[in-house]
């Protein structure tokens, strides 16, 4: 059966895949599909909330960056899951790696600004819009030549 797929990654997992031996495409992902950042971003009057899923992360694993007008955030992923026995497996999946997204910002916004905490799995950083300062017009003056 067909399915959907985005850049050669299957939108569902099918398990059976694997017994048919058949090569892997080298379009996949290096990452999971369940791995990747999602993100809700809600606009207030003031400034912007960002609400981003990282399941499976600590706290510790994640940082944010600002660099040059961007906001990056990074998750680091180290597991290691060690065998207490002689079981075998029909499958083992693991993901070690990185994962990052970078939103623009604006240059005018500093670290200090920036809010973050982290709860249950979810990264909810606030960020102050960016407030255009009105430009006054600078006077210019002819000379007059007498």
């Amino acid at each position: 059966m067909l399915m959907p797929s985005i850049f050669g990654e299957s939108l569902l997992d099918n398990f059976f895949d694997d017994f048919a031996g058949a090569p892997k495409s080298n379009l996949r992902f290096a990452t999971p599909s369940n791995s990747i950042m999602k993100t809700d971003i809600r606009e207030t009057d003031t400034h912007y909330e960002l609400e981003i899923e990282l399941p499976g992360y600590r706290k510790e694993d994640v940082q944010a960056e600002l660099k040059d007008g961007y906001l990056v955030i990074s998750a680091k992923s180290e597991r290691v899951t060690e065998d207490t026995g002689n079981k075998e497996y029909i499958r083992r999946e693991r993901f070690y790696g990185t994962s990052s997204r970078s939103f623009y910002v604006g240059k005018d916004i500093r670290q200090e600004d920036i809010s973050a905490r982290f709860e249950n799995g979810v990264l909810m950083l606030s960020v102050p819009k960016h407030v255009q300062k009105p430009v006054e017009e600078e006077k210019k003056y002819i000379s007059i030549e007498g």
